[in-house]
């Protein structure tokens, strides 16, 4: 047996897999997040492990552990979790949608002039470093007492193990990390006012960490297994899915759209808010697109427009809109602002081009097209980083509907495989990793297989032309409103 941790903003969950990949049994434990001022979001570490606790001490009660071969981590990434010397919680931890550290990502940006080829990416104020950087400047005698900074998995890894590491994947995500030489950055440690000394070690996702202290192994009946790095939480999503080699991409649609594709060498595009981050296996990189409000922008239509569930939005588009339809208007889905490609965390969602033919289904058929080309630019600016990917995966609760399937298909104009299963999330990519960090001789195919295909859809050809002219005018849509956010 196997055990994935993931540690997420609402909650843990924890798996239990059996040597052929298939989840026996899983414990979760909720979460609450503290917002104590505007664009604050923080939580309290102690509390992550009392929760991961309480998933251990749940699957002990139904299983027996001891035959557990390794353990693995995954989670939320960017969070800054801060120990002083004896290794206790300094404060709370600044979570990955805190915003207050916009000033800060200007300061490390103007003080590094090579920040972005540095590390990749923009710096964001999700990412890790510009939290630390504001701490600093805004909490000094904190920032004096800081022996060392952790992501949130890996907090968790101190207490199972006692040991101070971290894997690629998330620690790509500081704005600290060299991605293309995947080593910690001394020049960005520096203007932080940090050093390597106060960084984890670092290690493949799949490479042992550390064993289980008899403490903790005691307590769930475990041997002294060990842990293995680990990955942040879309990477482990990644390796659950079998996304584990070049040329093979998925697309996740949950309450933001996340596309992955997968990469054998270090590529980056910073100016299109394309996140660069190592993968978590086998020296392979990954480029990532992030949009911020996918499936919410439906859930939000329908609870305005009068539906019951995204579910009848659907149908009514099906049964009363046609692919091409001329009373179709647009809309901008940005409810929450936007990362890829526009990086503008002011953009607003709209509609436009509403008449009195314009039906309620209409605007749904809308709703879904919008997300759907914002979808497609992001896919864009990855693939605009020069690489070709065979079909893309779709993942995530918001793929039910065969229709928004065909419709990724037509908009892109990429081929879209609809696969079984491939939603359980970055827990299993976290026991698929500690699988692998102790059967070093097996190939990572055998243990993260591609999910079974349930179904493809191929890009209708006669729709092409329509919707790369319905593509053209939503982009020139946002440039026309871009002054106005």
């Amino acid at each position: 047996m196997y055990i994935g941790i993931d540690l997420g903003t609402s909650g843990v969950k924890t798996i239990l897999t059996d040597e052929s990949g298939k989840v026996v049994d899983s414990a979760s434990s909720s979460l609450t997040v503290a917002i104590p001022q505007p664009l604050w979001s923080e939580q309290n570490p102690e509390d992550w492990w009392t929760a991961t606790c309480a998933t251990l001490d749940e699957l002990k009660q139904r299983n027996d552990l001891s035959v557990v071969k390794a353990l693995g981590l995954a989670g939320q990434m960017h969070g800054a979790t801060l120990l002083d010397k004896v290794g206790q919680v300094l404060r709370p931890a600044i979570l990955w949608n805190d915003g207050r550290s916009e000033a800060q990502c200007r300061t490390l940006e103007s003080t590094i002039i090579k920040a972005r080829v540095i590390t990749g990416n923009l710096v964001m104020p999700g990412f890790t470093a510009p939290k630390l950087l504001w701490i600093k400047e805004n909490e000094p005698d904190i920032f004096k007492q800081v022996d060392k900074v952790l992501l949130p998995k890996d907090y968790l890894r101190y207490k199972l193990t006692g040991e101070f590491a971290s894997d690629m994947s998330d620690s790509a995500g500081t704005s600290w990390l060299n991605t293309g030489e995947r080593s910690w950055s001394k020049s960005m440690l520096m203007a932080c006012g940090l050093s390597e000394k106060h960084m984890p070690t670092l290690y493949e996702g799949n490479e042992i960490t550390g064993y289980l202290t008899a403490k903790t192994a005691k307590r769930w009946g475990m041997k002294a297994v060990p842990v293995v790095a680990g990955a942040g939480d879309n990477a482990a999503g990644a390796v659950g899915c079998g996304i584990v080699d070049a040329g093979q991409a998925m697309l996740s649609l949950g309450t933001s759209g996340v596309y992955f594709a997968v990469t054998n060498d270090y590529r980056s595009d910073p100016e299109s808010a394309v996140h660069s981050f190592c993968h978590a296996v086998g020296h392979r990189w990954h480029l990532m697109s992030v949009m911020l409000s996918a499936a919410s922008c439906l859930d939000w239509f329908a609870k305005n427009s009068g539906y019951s569930s995204v579910a009848e939005l659907f149908d009514d588009v099906v049964n009363n809109t046609r692919p091409d339809d001329p009373n179709t208007p647009f809309f901008l889905p940005y409810l929450t602002g936007e990362r890829t490609p526009h990086n503008n965390p002011n953009a607003k969602a709209g509609f436009f081009g509403l008449t009195a033919s314009t039906t309620r289904a209409h605007m749904a058929q809308a709703v879904v097209q919008g997300v759907s080309m914002a979808l497609a630019d992001g896919i864009d600016a990855v693939h605009g980083c020069g690489i070709q990917v065979d079909g893309i995966s779709l993942i995530g609760g918001g793929v039910k509907s065969t229709y928004w399937r065909q419709l990724l298909a037509d908009v892109s104009g990429i081929a879209m495989n609809y696969r079984k299963g491939g939603d359980v999330g970055p827990a299993l990519g976290a026991a698929r990793l500690a699988q692998l960090g102790v059967s070093p001789q097996t190939p990572v195919s055998d243990i993260c297989p591609v999910p079974e295909l349930v179904a493809s859809y191929e890009p209708d050809s006669a729709l092409k032309n329509y919707y790369d002219q319905r593509r053209q005018q939503f982009r020139e849509l946002y440039f026309s409103l871009h002054s106005q956010f």
